[in-house]
């Protein structure tokens, strides 16, 4: 992944969300218009139903990583090759399985290439 860091959370109440396949933590409002820096194949920012079937509300705790390669709690939390930014600890949802096909079919194109 590229080292520009993900986009801040402009606030910290109920709007938050989380994506379910790398757990970004931004508002709804930011995926909406950026997407999730961690997983552009959901186009988020181009089909807003997307933000709803990609991220959840429902998480537990949040960490900002500012180094994901030199950092042990991002290597522990499986997030050290994302880019910097806030992340949760934990999801309590799983991606759908649509969209881990298409995660999946995106991943082995990507390795093909």
């Amino acid at each position: 992944m590229g080292s520009a860091p993900a986009q801040i959370p402009t606030s910290f109440g109920h709007e938050l969300r989380a994506c379910l396949r790398c757990r970004l933590v931004k508002t709804y409002d930011q995926f909406r218009e950026s997407g999730c820096e961690n997983c552009p194949f959901f186009k988020m920012d181009e089909d807003h139903e997307r933000v709803v079937d990609c991220t959840t509300p429902n998480f537990n705790g949040i960490i900002s990583v500012m180094d994901p390669t030199r950092s042990w709690a991002a290597r522990w939390l499986r997030i050290g090759r994302f880019v910097p930014g806030c992340y949760t600890l934990a999801v309590s949802e799983a991606l759908p399985e649509d969209l881990q096909g298409l995660w999946s079919s995106t991943a082995m194109s990507l390795e093909v290439m």
